[in-house]
């Protein structure tokens, strides 16, 4: 379970990485339910342990004001060989919605759960003369394959929708859904 993308979330998932490879496991199921984002760079750096190197794993789109950045792997695919399913909720925003749209698109890795938030924008802070100021959005993010993450979402290739009722009864289908799936993989 990744719960932000924080700075500290990057040295944590290399020794997270390390575990797995010394471990016995051979599937993972990558849980970024709730998951409100954090750093762009460092979704970027995960998403570098899962996909080949040069692989796309967003496109900020700036309109007509200038030409689409992508951002592309340049590391270590460490986790490559291991059969991976995502969780995703609609808790799952921004920096979580990079990483698992471009899981999806470049490894064609399956999304377990629910729709995500849908927050996918560059915002930048501009101050006003009486000292209040404005966000102010100057890009959008894509998905590798162009999809727009803003208001959309990504919509799970397995929906599970987990209930108060199951919340209430400490039960989880998504996660029951992903096992069964990661173990059919």
């Amino acid at each position: 379970k990744l719960f932000q993308f924080s700075e500290k979330a990057r040295g944590d998932f290399q020794k997270t990485v390390k575990e797995i490879r010394s471990s016995p496991a051979q599937k993972i199921i990558l849980d970024l339910r709730n998951n409100p984002g954090g750093f762009l760079e460092v979704a970027v750096d995960i998403a570098e342990w899962f996909l080949e190197r040069g692989e796309v794993v967003l496109v900020e789109d700036f309109g007509s004001k200038q030409d689409p950045q992508e951002y592309k792997t340049r590391g270590n695919p460490r986790l490559l060989e291991y059969p991976l399913v995502v969780l995703i909720n609609e808790g799952s925003a921004s920096a979580s919605e990079i990483l698992a749209g471009a899981l999806r698109d470049n490894r064609q890795i399956l999304l377990i759960g629910e729709k995500s938030f849908g927050k996918g924008s560059v915002q930048e802070l501009e101050y006003l003369r009486d000292q209040s100021s404005l966000k102010i959005t100057v890009a959008k993010w894509l998905t590798p394959k162009g999809d727009l993450i803003t208001e959309k979402g990504l919509e799970p290739n397995i929906k599970v929708e987990l209930t108060e009722e199951d919340r209430a009864d400490e039960k989880d289908p998504q996660l029951d859904k992903a096992i069964e799936t990661v173990n059919n993989l």
